[in-house]
């Protein structure tokens, strides 16, 4: 038998990870001194150990190594547990070719620019937001203001405060100055649940806006007048970056028009990665 450090020399594993996989029970010693708590391995545990090392190399954690290395673990279990591996990989490796698309694409933009892009586009998810809300075609992008105005002003009667700030999402699929068909949302508590009226029959309606799984977003800081040029260079940054459109935009008024300060809107695109050319 060899002591603990002798036996770390050996199969080139810290006597700290030693320590640790006996605490777990994964590997425990072959003799512990009752009078000087030494511990001692044999050469016959290097084949566990190494297995150890093995699946903890696959990315596996202890704990599912400690299950597998129970021998009454079914094969189907153990496919199991290695295609969901597999899988968690697999979204690793894509999440890191995205990324390295995205640092791809701010190069090129370099090299065509000479300098770094003004506003910086990020990808999220947006979570589902309990709101009253209503949908309208409006003749135009000022109406906006007018809708969300009237919809403080009902909440405000039923003394209910917004619990964000408010947003608009713009369905039409082609860009319009009139007629558009627009929906105005303010997020309230999930406690309000009733629809609430305005005096001229029309309704705001309470429900959840739908989560969003991946959104390119950005902050537009200036006059709602500029906010053509921020879409554009949201659209460039969708389009160099390998993805495409998935649905409809939004924009959430985070800091409304003041006398002596702009506006902050971040504009929110749901987008997916874009087939190439062999996959579509």
């Amino acid at each position: 038998m060899f002591k603990i450090g002798d036996f770390s020399k050996i199969c080139q594993v810290p006597v700290s990870a030693l320590r640790y996989y006996a605490d777990l029970g994964l590997l425990v010693p072959a003799y512990i001194d009752r009078f000087t708590g030494f511990r001692y391995y044999e050469l016959d545990q290097l084949p566990r150990l190494n297995r150890i090392l093995a699946l903890k190399d696959m990315g596996l954690s202890l704990e599912e190594i400690a299950r597998l290395l129970n021998e009454t673990v079914s094969a189907d279990e153990m496919r199991g547990m290695f295609r969901l591996q597999q899988a968690k990989i697999q979204q690793q490796v894509d999440d890191e070719l995205a990324r390295l698309a995205r640092v791809a694409a701010r190069l090129r933009g370099i090299e065509k620019e000479g300098k770094m892009p003004k506003q910086e586009v990020i990808l999220k998810t947006i979570d589902s937001i309990h709101v009253i809300s209503i949908r309208e075609i409006i003749p135009s992008p000022t109406y906006v203001g007018k809708l969300l105005n009237e919809g403080f002003g009902a909440l405000a009667q039923q003394g209910i405060q917004p619990a964000a700030a408010p947003q608009a999402t713009y369905h039409d699929e082609e860009f319009k100055l009139t007629e558009m068909d627009v929906e105005v949302a303010i997020p309230v508590a999930a406690s309000v649940t009733g629809d609430i009226a305005l005096t001229d029959g029309r309704v705001f309606v309470v429900g959840d806006m739908p989560s969003i799984s991946s959104a390119a977003c950005v902050v537009h800081v200036g006059s709602y007048d500029s906010l053509t040029e921020t879409y554009q260079a949201l659209g460039k940054w969708i389009e160099a970056n390998g993805y495409r459109i998935a649905g409809a935009s939004r924009e959430v008024y985070l800091k409304p028009q003041g006398v002596d300060s702009d506006p902050i809107v971040e504009i929110q695109w749901p987008v997916e990665k874009a087939l190439s050319n062999d996959q579509a």
